[in-house]
């Protein structure tokens, strides 16, 4: 019952947030040039009439930035803006907030914003100085979140741990979150751990439980409203990815290497199996990136195309955006809810395609003992 008030309360949340992100995309003004307080002198931006585009909308929303966007009202932004940290060989290194360059609207110390990245501008405030290399080390939204993420996830690991070791859970039943987590942890053993890696599973159940609840934690925070779509980068999924393929790499022996450089089939097919068995090390990696990546950023996608069609519908009037709009939210809150399916499903599959290659690495010959049969030691 708890739990179902609280997810109608984000979906609610969400709808009310979406609504009033888009909202700003809505604001037309007329053509005129105004100079902006706090931007280079002589700088001055030129506003058009400007019109809903939902493509670039959607994409200023799942892509990295410097602040947290929450919602707009009219002309009030609440944003909350995040260090911008730049190194320059030509300029030196400068460290301000974000908020200085204005929503992207003015130029600060011979930088602006574009496409949410920082480059060096001219003098004007405008023009890009190709002259300048510069490199932003700046705390992102997406690593401010990571960072915000590993610390909930100590935060709440460390908690449960501290309760085993007072008895609760072990002369007692578990309580609270310690209760949600034992049967999600018990399921990465038995589902996970034990029929991929047999007797070695206590090894490796350390890591695949940080990189199950990681993907999870840092994929329910990307569902609030404003939040960054962390597991929706293919930064984030490719340093899992690395991640995974160097443990499966050090988790080799002989027969590994055996079987791809001298695969048991025909002589002839081997020159066709070699290649696609050396090709294989790498693919299996880049398919756990691309899958984790292209599932959390659909998602979003879907849902904030949903929004957009509400403005879609009332850029051609304003009957019909009012009407669609509970249509709209409908589709955005049943697609919210499958996210939250979602999030567990990608966080097993990553999981599980980890512990089968890593697996793979230390398989032995076939005078081994079957690994299966190992599955059931504790």
């Amino acid at each position: 019952m708890i739990s179902a008030r609280v997810k109608c309360l984000l979906v609610a949340a969400f709808s009310l947030f979406s609504l009033s992100i888009f909202n700003g995309a809505f604001a037309q003004e007329q053509g005129h040039n105004d100079t902006l307080p706090g931007a280079t002198p002589g700088f001055e931006v030129e506003h058009s009439e400007s019109k809903f585009d939902p493509a670039k909308t959607i994409m200023d929303h799942i892509q990295d930035g410097h602040e947290f966007h929450f919602f707009t009202i009219g002309n009030f932004n609440a944003v909350l803006p995040l260090p911008v940290i730049l190194y320059s060989p030509q300029r030196g290194l400068d460290v301000f907030m974000s908020s200085k360059f204005e929503h992207g609207h003015a130029a600060y110390k011979g930088y602006r914003i574009e496409e949410s990245k920082v480059v060096p501008v001219l003098e004007d405030g405008h023009t890009v100085d190709e002259s300048v290399k510069v490199y932003d080390i700046s705390l992102s939204r997406n690593v401010v979140q990571m960072i915000i993420a590993l610390a909930l996830l100590v935060l709440l690991m460390t908690n449960v741990a501290k309760k085993y070791k007072s008895g609760q859970g072990t002369t007692s039943a578990p309580k609270g979150w310690q209760n949600a987590v034992e049967p999600v942890i018990t399921f990465v053993i038995d589902e996970v751990a034990k029929p991929n890696l047999g007797r070695k599973y206590k090894k490796y159940l350390p890591y695949l439980l940080t990189v199950f609840f990681f993907i999870v934690i840092n994929s329910f925070v990307g569902l609030i409203p404003g939040s960054a779509n962390v597991t929706g980068n293919i930064a984030f999924t490719f340093v899992l990815g690395v991640i995974s393929f160097i443990v499966t790499m050090l988790s080799t022996n002989k027969h590994f290497w055996a079987h791809i450089f001298w695969p048991p089939v025909p002589h002839p097919i081997k020159v066709i199996m070699i290649p696609v068995e050396i090709l294989g090390i790498f693919t299996k990696p880049f398919a756990l990136i691309v899958r984790l990546f292209a599932n959390m950023v659909a998602g979003h996608i879907i849902i904030l195309s949903f929004i957009s069609l509400i403005f879609i519908f009332g850029t051609m009037n304003t009957v019909a955006g009012w009407g669609f709009s509970p249509f709209s939210i409908l589709f955005t809150v049943f697609i919210y809810l499958i996210e939250i399916l979602i999030i567990f499903i990608q966080a097993f599959i990553f999981t599980n395609l980890t512990a089968i290659f890593i697996g793979q690495g230390f398989e032995g010959g076939h005078d081994d003992v079957d690994q299966h049969a190992d599955a059931v030691i504790v």
